[in-house]
């Protein structure tokens, strides 16, 4: 099958069934996958041109809508904490946009961008499975019979707070909407949502369980997306370099959503029976090992 915009060929089955595996197992930590689908795109279907960033975010605005239904059905939402943060990356997200369209064209440079991208998110990983029970001790395995459901969500110009898990919660607005504008930056560039990097900063910087927040930096990424992904169609035409294309490949972002969608539902819908150290485990693995290969393209 050959996808037209992009020029790739390949069987229709093989992004379905791709995309469905990741976002499966990463949707667990409220990641969409689409930080893995990138260099998937890239290095095996071959899709280097500008127009692979706003295919991944098209991937993410077709997946990221079942997951978001599945945590918003069980009360796992943090609609105040979600405000804040959306605030921030919209703003990022749209000068990211300009940033990738104008100075990264070359795939090669993109690529080594992208491996130092995930290599701080492996780090940040790797810290917060190191210091698992010191620095945030309410990050503690929690018993699956538990309420996960948000309660007592509330929000004003100094902070956000909630209640989850018989514990209490805050966040300060003003660094919420700090971290949202950096991470809205990076996944403006980099063409995701941006809950690979801000689910890990949510857990490790304001020491937020994975359980309350994986809704949020899903419900987040979709909205970065769709954003991205609108910045894309009306800047695009007007930055194109090389006659490369910086519209995105709608049929192929459509069958990476088809998978992505019942793999982000099927892995919200487990969430809670899965001990969040697992599956950061293996987010820290996955990146890491993209990170170097990445990284060490710039000394080929």
């Amino acid at each position: 099958m050959v996808f037209p915009i992009s020029g790739v060929e390949a069987p229709f089955w093989l992004p379905v069934i791709v995309s469905f595996l990741i976002s499966s197992l990463t949707s667990m930590g409220g990641v969409s996958g689409a930080f893995l689908l990138l260099p998937f795109q890239i290095s095996v279907l071959g899709f280097i041109a500008p127009g692979v960033t706003p295919t991944n975010l098209l991937f993410n605005t077709f997946a990221i809508p079942a997951g978001v239904y599945r945590y918003a059905k069980e009360k796992r939402v943090i609609w105040g904490l979600l405000l804040v943060l959306s605030v921030g990356t919209i703003l990022g997200a749209f000068i990211g946009v300009i940033i990738r369209i104008k100075y990264l064209p070359d795939p090669r440079n993109f690529k080594i961008f992208v491996g130092f991208v995930l290599c701080f998110v492996a780090y940040k990983l790797l810290k917060d499975i190191l210091s698992l029970g010191s620095k945030c001790k309410h990050q503690s395995p929690i018993d699956y019979k538990s309420d996960f459901s948000i309660s007592k969500n509330k929000i004003n110009l100094k902070r956000v707070a909630f209640d989850f898990n018989a514990k209490h919660y805050k966040v300060s607005t003003i660094l919420a909407v700090i971290l949202g504008f950096f991470i809205g930056l990076v996944s403006g560039i980099y063409g995701i949502g941006g809950g690979a990097i801000m689910s890990p900063m949510l857990v490790v910087m304001f020491c937020l369980p994975v359980y309350a927040i994986a809704g949020v930096t899903l419900f987040n990424s979709f909205i970065t997306s769709l954003v991205g992904i609108i910045f894309y169609l009306f800047i695009g035409p007007h930055y194109s370099v090389l006659g490369q294309s910086v519209h995105p490949d709608w049929l192929l972002g459509l069958f990476l959503g088809i998978g992505g969608f019942a793999g982000i539902y099927a892995g919200s819908r487990l969430q809670k029976y899965v001990p969040a150290i697992i599956i950061k485990i293996i987010l820290a693995v996955t990146v890491s090992f993209i990170s170097i290969k990445y990284i060490l393209g710039l000394f080929k």
